[in-house]
């Protein structure tokens, strides 16, 4: 039998190459003579970067930046030389990590230091950046990530922003003079499976700002802001990408891009399947496994599992999910998986089951206990 393993990240457990190594391990204990071919991947969240540079051949850069609260922080980025080709992860400088619990606050975290990598990237010959548009910290409709590249924002006394979500409603100009000159030329793809736009109840902070640590007053003073801003750079640069699908991704990391800096916006799994020749590795396998720490109805909206579950289903192969723990609904039993798994026992406590070697134990063992079945 031959074998696809696409597993995404256990996020806050397992990486993505973590997960499918030992899965593969388990399966092996029981199928030894079976072929396995493993495909780490991301969506455009964390994990993105390793994805992509592993396809692509890159190498590791790292740089200090600013975390979300301006604090001096080293980050990296991906770099493929012969390629011009940087991969940006926006967690990486910017990510939800970086802070403690305490710390989180979207009004006053900046998207700054992810501005900073793409600086340093476009500064070493990069022509075109992939970037990553998951796990930021930050709602700051990207001002901090185009002051880190040239763009200034002014308020109405004329007085410089720095960047911050708060300062959103305060915006009244944009100013483009000294923006860095080597961005001109340079191809943004942005990497994302979120179709929010930037504002209104879908918006990035009506959805998101709570879980970055915005209270219910600071969530409408961010969504306000947001529609304020948008306002202003339509009128800066002449069109409205406000609503457009993905705007309000990263806290509108996903509207700065489309709107100031040309990028085109595309499904993250899916440029990554596609980098990585998973239409053609697919082709030749009996069964595809996939699967991410947890597996719910949001799981077939866009995310990682169910671009692969698509692409698997357009060669008739097989598509088995296999979750850190899994939340049964309606949509999961019609998906189109031909099985679901739980890695977790029923009777695990979540700490214990988070654990990296606990968790890594409860892959090899679900793995067993499916190749045993199957």
């Amino acid at each position: 039998m031959r074998l696809l393993l696409a597993f995404d990240s256990f996020k806050g457990s397992l990486s993505a190459a973590d997960v499918s190594q030992s899965f593969a391990e388990g399966w092996r204990a029981r199928r030894s003579e079976d072929h396995i071919d493993i495909l780490p991947i991301a969506d455009g969240g964390e994990g993105t970067m390793a994805a992509m540079s592993a396809a692509l051949g890159g190498s590791l850069c790292r740089v200090d930046v600013s975390d979300p609260l301006g604090r001096s922080v080293e980050a990296s980025y991906a770099y493929v030389e012969n390629e011009g080709v940087a991969i940006v992860d926006t967690a990486s400088a910017s990510g939800l990590t970086l802070l403690d619990d305490a710390e989180r606050n979207p009004l006053i975290t900046t998207s700054y230091g992810t501005g900073e990598l793409i600086a340093a990237a476009i500064r070493r010959g990069c022509r075109r950046v992939y970037m990553g548009l998951g796990g930021s910290a930050t709602n700051d409709g990207g001002m901090g990530l185009l002051r880190a590249l040239g763009y200034r924002f002014y308020d109405a006394d004329g007085a410089e922003l720095m960047g911050r979500g708060e300062e959103l409603v305060r915006v009244s100009r944009v100013d483009a003079s000294q923006r860095v000159a080597e961005l001109d030329g340079v191809e943004f793809v942005v990497a994302s499976d979120v179709d929010n736009p930037l504002y209104g109840e879908r918006g990035a902070a009506c959805v998101y700002a709570g879980q970055k640590g915005a209270d219910d007053a600071a969530i409408a003073l961010l969504d306000r802001g947001l529609r304020h801003y948008a306002s202003v750079v339509e009128a800066f640069v002449g069109a409205d990408f406000s609503q457009v699908a993905g705007a309000g991704a990263a806290g509108g990391l996903g509207f700065a891009f489309i709107a100031l800096l040309g990028a085109s916006l595309r499904s993250g799994i899916d440029t990554l399947l596609d980098m990585l020749h998973f239409d053609e590795r697919v082709k030749h396998c009996d069964i595809v496994f996939t699967g991410e720490g947890r597996i719910d109805h949001q799981t077939l909206m866009g995310k990682a599992p169910s671009g692969v579950l698509r692409r698997a289903a357009a060669h008739a192969v097989r598509c088995i999910a296999v979750g850190g723990g899994v939340k049964w609904c309606d949509e999961l039993r019609e998906g189109g998986f031909a099985a679901i798994y739980a890695s977790t026992p029923d009777n695990q406590p979540l700490e214990e089951a988070m654990l990296e070697e606990v968790a890594k134990e409860n892959v090899r063992r679900i793995a067993s206990h499916i190749a045993e079945s199957l």
